[in-house]
C-alpha cells in the first residue's frame, strides 16, 4: 500500500520560511518522480516543484527562486524548502508520486501566510 504522509506546514509571516516533508512508504523510492503541488479554494490544483529519480527539477513560475525541492532517498523523504514566503503561498500543499506508471497522492498540509 502507497502512503505519502506530509508534515510542516502552518502559520508563517510574510517573507519568512518553512520546509515541508513527504514521507513515502510502499514504492521503491529511489525510482519514484516526486512533486508538490498547491491547491487554494476556489482554485485549480497547480505545479509547485518536481523532482526526477535522476534529481532533475521543475519549478512553477510563481515560486522560482524561492523554492528549493530536494530528496534523500535513503530516507524515502521528499523536501520542498519554502522561502521569502508570500500571502499569495497560502494554499494546502500536496505530495505527489508516480511509480509504476500510477499517481498517487499525500493528504495535504496547509500553509498559511499572514501577519
Amino acid at each position: 500500500q502507497v502512503q505519502l504522509v506530509e508534515s510542516g506546514g502552518g502559520l508563517v509571516q510574510p517573507g519568512g520560511s518553512l520546509r515541508l516533508s513527504c514521507a513515502a512508504s510502499g514504492i521503491i523510492f529511489s525510482g519514484t518522480a516526486m512533486g508538490w503541488y498547491r491547491q487554494a479554494p476556489g482554485s485549480q490544483r497547480e505545479l509547485v516543484a518536481t523532482i526526477t529519480t535522476g534529481g532533475s527539477t521543475n519549478y512553477g513560475d510563481s515560486v522560482k527562486g524561492r523554492f528549493t525541492i530536494s530528496r534523500v532517498n535513503n530516507k524515502n523523504t521528499v523536501y520542498l524548502h519554502m522561502n521569502s514566503l508570500k500571502p499569495e503561498d497560502t494554499s494546502v500543499y500536496y505530495c505527489r508520486a508516480i511509480y509504476l506508471s500510477y499517481v498517487y497522492w499525500g493528504q495535504g498540509t496547509q500553509v498559511t501566510v499572514s501577519s
